[in-house]
């Protein structure tokens, strides 16, 4: 079984209760997202607080406008600290994903652990190797600008 992880790290020249805040609201996440992903979510559940269990639903179009749908639960919450989604249906074979925060003298270092297995087993490695690691990648540096916009002013 072949996965790929991919890591990105950055700092955020704000308190860890502010960027917490907004890390951790699922209503957030389409500012983050690059616009030609059409991301959507479309549970009910977006304005609540993030909880251990919460179960997110969404709709993407990752590639050549194909919509899909996407649920994701939250498996672990450690307030201010990290916490993890993990793809319960959609496009990949699995899905896991580590928010990891922490005080640092700038504000609060974030890291972003992705890690995933692509569908369609020889075929999703080929994928992978052609263009879906390349657009995971696309996606957390757009992430990177927002957030860089948002927090470092």
């Amino acid at each position: 079984m072949s996965y790929t992880q991919i890591v990105k790290e950055q700092t955020l020249n704000e308190n860890i209760d502010k960027v917490w805040e907004f890390m951790s609201s699922p209503k957030n996440l389409e500012e983050i997202t690059p616009n030609e992903m059409s991301f959507n979510i479309t549970s009910s559940n977006k304005n609540e607080k993030m909880y251990e269990g919460m179960i997110i639903t969404y709709k993407v179009t990752p590639l050549l406008n194909i919509p899909l749908s996407w649920m994701t639960e939250i498996t672990h919450v450690k307030e201010k600290k990290f916490f993890v989604d993990e793809q319960r249906l959609g496009p990949y074979k699995m899905w896991h994903h580590q928010h990891i925060f922490e005080k640092c003298e700038q504000g609060v270092k974030m890291k972003d652990i992705i890690t995933y297995i692509p569908p369609f087993n020889i075929i999703g490695r080929i994928a992978n190797t052609l263009f879906i690691e390349k657009k995971v990648n696309d996606i957390f540096d757009y992430r990177k600008k927002v957030l860089d916009k948002i927090f470092n002013k």
